[in-house]
């Protein structure tokens, strides 16, 4: 099949006229037949290989749409029928699952403990000598004594594993979960990835996880993370240019819509997942000392042992020497010979503690069962170990002492301070603004978002977001805004998302008159101080003086006091001639307004943290919020004490060691944290204060990189040292309480 392209769709790089690309590509008849023009494997090779050529031979992101019978705007038709031929043709986006070990095959396991072996050495011995010496049944009583320790220990091990083993099976399968968003049939809706096909359009934005392989249809500063596919940590740009997205990979920055290509094991990461085995239970730490000592203690037995059959052998040996009867032996001479052997093999029996192990099992156990039946699920058993060495717990607050369920209850709009925790308070508070200032707050929240304002197949409106973004275009929907129509009037031209460091999201928005207007939202104190200028009563443009910007900083720490998380929205009428090539500028902006956002703490959440306190633990808040958001949290929760420090991340990193010193013990609480902060407060509490630390975070994503950073490098610290936990929400879980709720993973 031969191709003439003019315009390249994948690269948007022109081709030169009359270039021929030519495709020996032959298109299945059963992919035909079921109206669909190109197969699964030649769509496997386009995006795992990179290979644009082929992706330009094909038409390009449209070109391989039009081939899958998909739209990239609408996305898939649902029709039972269609679904089906596409499922059949293209698979399912799940992986072939390892089989389910037999009870038998953790036996094997168990029986391959050092000690359980040298204690079979020692019951064979045991056995030979006592049946030889004394007959059967009495020489035997010893050595079935420790076969049946073995046979004890082994079972309740394999029982306990493989029971353990089902339990993960199935909690696998419920993490694996994961609901996508994506658009079928012009509605936004959130589904499992499991049901997920070719030709599906995905919405991604910070901290998803890409669900299957496929292609890059439009989006904005999007950096993939591929370190779980190539071990690379430097972040890959994805564009119509390099529009290949892979699945398994994360995505660390902006946001994109993704037309999916490849599902389930044809993807690269199914591949990956095929070729390895599942791998066995790595010893707790207890056991590996065990196995030591079971080590020790034999090669100290096996001394002695050898030193009394020796001793014993020798006056034998000596007698006969001087009888000159050396090379002759008789019966007597031979079961005397035994008899010191088996005085040094019960040496032998008697020092390795057969015991030892079944108490350990049995008490891993007993602590796992325990455990479950207080709801805390139990990832390794060496958690029942280690988990009550944890001397510090340092909690993000978002998600994990609060509930993650958010709405706006107050406002400073025109420098006035209104509550809008009711349907009637916000209708009030839009007739009392100015025009101007609705039109610009409405165009503000809708294009300066992650979120999306969607019909779903009820006709309903639908919010799709983060709950921060959620809550605010609630407010923006109950002062009368429209989302679709406000998006209508103006272009996005740029997007900067929000991450960890800037504290910060902006997008630049194309004005219909051909102009340019930026809009910034984030942390409030860092989005008001690149304020100047500030609307005032009136609908007008001030300039910002020191005085108004007091004012405004106190209603934000006011916010703050009262639990409140605050966010500031600015924009900025960009110059004549700023091209969208530069960098949006860091300061100029005016002042729209500041929101509170209520977030309750979950319930609960006192009373494990007074307990934690009790048993000697101490819990401190690490959080990326305002530092007076974060205070008042801490407070409610019983964290922040009289005694206790309450530090800004910024203030933090300028501390010398020295200060560190006398600072890290003191401190409860750290706002405005960056990830590395976060590292760096645990490294200090680990290596300098010999604590053991434990890291909660809720894995949401609201402030992905926050959080993936923040799991991330506490798994760098639990797999390098052998003293430190993770422990991680699941929500799941049924919430019983703060401490029990907790996922246990070393």
């Amino acid at each position: 099949i031969s191709y003439i392209l003019v315009s390249n769709h994948a690269t948007h790089k022109q081709i030169p006229p009359g270039l021929k690309l030519r495709s020996e590509y032959v298109v299945p008849e059963e992919v035909k037949a079921a109206g669909f023009q190109i197969c699964a494997d030649e769509l496997g090779s386009i995006v795992e290989g990179h290979d644009s050529k082929k992706l330009i031979i094909h038409g390009g992101v449209a070109g391989i749409a039009a081939k899958l019978a998909t739209s990239p705007t609408d996305g898939l038709d649902t029709a039972e029928d269609s679904m089906q031929r596409r499922q059949d043709i293209y698979g399912i986006n799940k992986f072939t699952e390892s089989e389910t070990r037999s009870f038998w095959v953790f036996v094997w396991e168990a029986l391959q403990d050092t000690t359980l072996i040298i204690l079979a050495i020692c019951a064979f011995v045991s056995l030979v000598v006592g049946i030889t010496m004394e007959g059967w049944p009495k020489g035997a009583h010893d050595g079935l004594g420790i076969v049946a320790s073995i046979l004890l220990v082994v079972f309740v091990t394999a029982t306990s594993d493989y029971r353990q083993s089902l339990q993960f099976k199935d909690l696998d399968k419920e993490k694996r979960k994961i609901q996508v968003q994506v658009t079928r049939k012009g509605f936004r809706q959130r589904i499992s990835i499991y049901d997920l096909l070719p030709g599906d359009v995905v919405n991604l934005a910070i901290g998803d996880q890409v669900p299957a392989d496929g292609l890059f249809i439009s989006g904005f500063s999007l950096l993939i993370n591929e370190s779980s596919l190539t071990g690379e940590s430097e972040p890959v740009v994805v564009n119509e240019e390099n529009p290949f997205l892979l699945s398994g990979t994360k995505v660390q920055d902006g946001s994109c819509k993704m037309l999916v290509t490849t599902v389930g094991m044809r993807t690269q990461w199914g591949k990956l997942m095929a070729t390895l085995s599942e791998g066995g239970d790595d010893e707790t730490p207890l056991q590996v000392k065990l196995n030591g000592v079971a080590t020790i203690i034999g090669q100290i037995g096996l001394f002695f042992a050898v030193i009394t059959f020796i001793v014993l052998s020798q006056g034998l040996i000596s007698k006969k020497y001087h009888d000159g009867l050396l090379l002759s032996w008789s019966g007597d001479d031979a079961l005397a010979m035994l008899e010191h052997f088996a005085i040094a093999v019960t040496i032998v029996v008697v020092a390795v503690p057969e015991g030892l192990p079944l108490a350990v099992t049995l008490s891993l156990a007993f602590a796992m069962k325990k455990m479950m039946n207080d709801k805390a699920l139990v990832r390794n058993l060496a958690a029942c170990e280690t988990m009550g060495s944890a001397t510090t717990i340092c909690s993000d607050k978002t998600g994990t002492l609060t509930t993650n369920h958010m709405t706006v209850v107050k406002t400073c709009i025109c420098g006035n301070i209104r509550e809008v925790n009711s349907p009637q308070n916000a209708s009030k508070l839009c007739s009392e603004l100015p025009e101007n200032v609705v039109r610009t707050l409405l165009e503000s929240i809708f294009n300066n978002t992650g979120g999306e304002v969607v019909i779903n197949q009820d006709g309903k409106h639908q919010i799709l977001g983060t709950p921060t973004e959620t809550a605010i275009l609630e407010f923006a929907m109950s002062i009368g805004g429209n989302f679709k129509a406000k998006r209508a009037e103006t272009k996005i031209a740029k997007v900067e998302p929000f991450n960890s460091t800037k504290k910060r999201m902006c997008v630049l928005l194309e004005l219909a008159d051909g102009g340019y207007r930026a809009h910034c939202k984030g942390a409030s104190e860092i989005v008001l101080a690149a304020c100047d200028k500030f609307i005032d009563e009136t609908g007008a443009v001030t300039p910002l003086d020191k005085a108004t910007a007091g004012k405004l900083n106190g209603i934000i720490d006011g916010f703050a006091h009262e639990a409140l998380r605050t966010l500031c929205l600015a924009y900025r009428e960009m110059e004549e001639g700023f091209s969208i090539e530069e960098q949006l500028p860091q300061q100029g902006y005016t002042c729209i307004a500041i929101v509170g956002i209520k977030d309750p703490v979950r319930p609960g959440v006192r009373e494990s943290v007074a307990i934690c306190r009790s048993a000697g633990v101490t819990v401190r808040m690490v959080t990326g919020d305002n530092i007076n958001t974060a205070k008042a949290i801490a407070r409610e929760c019983g964290i922040l004490t009289e005694d206790g420090l309450a530090i800004e991340g910024p203030d933090f990193r300028e501390k010398t060691l020295e200060e560190l010193l006398v600072l890290v013990p003191k401190i409860q609480v750290m706002a405005r944290s960056s990830p590395l902060d976060k590292h760096t407060l645990v490294k200090h509490l680990r290596t300098t204060f010999n604590e053991v630390v434990a890291v909660t975070g809720d894995g949401t994503n609201d402030a992905p990189a926050l959080h993936e950073a923040d799991i991330g490098l506490a798994m760098g610290i639990a797999g390098t040292e052998p003293n430190a936990l993770l422990f991680r929400w699941r929500k799941r879980v049924p919430m019983s309480s703060f401490w029990t709720t907790i996922s246990l993973q070393l």
